[in-house]
C-alpha cells in the first residue's frame, strides 16, 4: 500500500511539474517571439507578464463549452483528454538521474515511440467527431504528417540504438559518458530535430493548424477547457520529445566529459551537487525548446506537398541509408 502511495505521489509531482513547465514555456515563447519581431510581449499580468499563462488558463476553464450541433459528444470531449493524458504518460520512463525515475523500463525508447503513435487517435477523433469539414481536413493532414515523420524518427532512433546497444534511456545516457552522440551522429541529429518539428505540428510544418487555410485545424470547433487540453497536450509533447532528443544525442542528465573532469578536480564544487543531473537535463531541454520558438519566428510555412515530399523523397532514403551505414561502420571499427 505504501509503495502505491509513493508511486501516486511521484506521479502527482511529475504532472504538476510538467504543467508548470508548459505554462512558462508559453510565456517564454511569447516573450522571445515578441523580441524577435520587435514587440514587447505580455507585460500586464504579474511582474514582466509572469502570471499571464495562469490568467489565460483561468479564462479558458471559465468559458462555456460549445458543442457543435452535429458532433459526437463523447468523442468530441474525450479526444482532448486522450491527447493530454498521453503527453503525461511518456514521462514515466524519463530519468532525472540514474535510478531517479518512476519506471526504469528496459524498453523505454520503444515505449515512447508507442505513446507518440497513440497520440494520433486523439487528433483523428477530434476532427471526425466535430462534424466540421475544416476539423476533418485538419485531422487528416495531421495524421498523415505524424505517421509519415514517425517513420523517419524510428529509423534515426534505430541508428542511436546501434551505437548504444540498449533501448533503456538510462543505459543510453550512460553510453555517452565519453562523447555525446551528437558529435559522431551530427547529420542524424539534424534530421531528427527537423522531424521533431513536423511530429509536433510546429512551424514551419504547422500545416494541420494553418490559420490562413483551415482556421485552427483539427480543434477548430473546440473551445474552453477542451481547447485548453489540446493546447497543453501540444506543448507537453514538445517538452517530452525535447527530453527524448537530449537523451539520444546530448547525454541526457550527464555533463560533458570535460566539465566532469573539471568537477572531479574541485571537491565540493557545483558539479558534485545532488540536483545537478536534473538541472543539466532541464538546460538541454530548454535549449531545444528555444530552437522550436526561434524556428517558428524565423521560417515561413511550407506547402503541404513540400512537407510530404521532404519526408518520402529525402528523409526516408537517407534514414534507410544511415541504418545500413552506422552498423557497418561500427563493425568495421570494432
Amino acid at each position: 500500500m505504501i509503495l502505491y502511495l509513493i508511486l501516486a505521489l511521484k506521479s502527482l509531482i511529475l504532472i504538476v511539474s510538467v504543467l508548470i513547465s508548459i505554462a512558462y514555456l508559453t510565456a517564454v515563447e511569447r516573450k522571445v517571439m515578441g523580441s524577435i519581431q520587435r514587440r514587447i510581449g505580455p507585460t500586464t499580468v504579474g511582474m514582466y507578464g509572469t502570471l499571464q499563462p495562469f490568467a489565460d488558463a483561468l479564462k479558458l476553464f471559465l468559458k462555456e463549452v460549445v458543442l457543435p450541433m452535429f458532433s459526437n459528444r463523447n468523442l468530441f470531449l474525450g479526444a482532448p483528454v486522450v491527447t493530454l493524458t498521453l503527453s503525461f504518460v511518456g514521462w514515466a520512463v524519463i530519468p532525472l538521474d540514474k535510478g531517479v525515475v518512476i519506471s526504469d523500463f528496459s524498453l523505454g525508447i520503444l515505449f515512447l515511440l508507442a505513446v507518440s503513435s497513440l497520440g494520433i487517435y486523439g487528433i483523428v477523433f477530434s476532427g471526425w467527431a466535430a462534424g466540421s469539414k475544416y476539423s476533418l481536413m485538419g485531422s487528416l493532414r495531421s495524421t498523415a504528417q505524424m505517421i509519415s515523420y514517425e517513420v523517419a524518427l524510428s529509423l534515426l532512433i534505430l541508428c542511436v540504438i546501434f551505437c548504444s546497444g540498449t533501448t533503456s534511456l538510462t543505459g543510453l545516457c550512460e553510453a555517452q559518458k565519453s562523447v555525446f552522440f551528437i558529435i559522431p551522429l551530427a547529420p542524424i541529429a539534424l534530421m531528427f530535430y527537423i522531424s521533431m518539428l513536423a511530429e509536433t505540428n510546429r512551424a514551419p510544418f504547422d500545416l494541420p493548424e494553418a490559420e490562413s487555410e483551415l482556421v485552427s485545424g483539427f480543434f477548430t470547433e473546440h473551445s474552453a477547457f477542451p481547447f485548453a487540453f489540446f493546447f497543453l497536450g501540444e506543448y507537453g509533447n514538445m517538452i517530452l520529445i525535447s527530453a527524448l532528443a537530449s537523451f539520444l544525442f546530448l547525454g541526457g542528465y550527464l555533463l560533458p566529459s570535460t566539465l566532469t573532469d573539471l568537477g572531479s578536480l574541485m571537491p565540493g564544487s557545483i558539479f558534485n551537487g545532488i540536483a545537478i543531473p536534473g538541472l543539466v537535463l532541464g538546460i538541454k531541454v530548454a535549449l531545444l525548446l528555444f530552437g522550436f520558438v526561434w524556428v517558428r519566428a524565423t521560417f515561413p510555412r511550407f506547402r503541404y506537398d513540400q512537407l510530404m515530399s521532404v519526408m518520402w523523397k529525402s528523409f526516408l532514403p537517407l534514414g534507410i541509408g544511415f541504418v545500413l551505414l552506422v552498423p557497418s561502420l561500427i563493425i568495421c571499427l570494432v
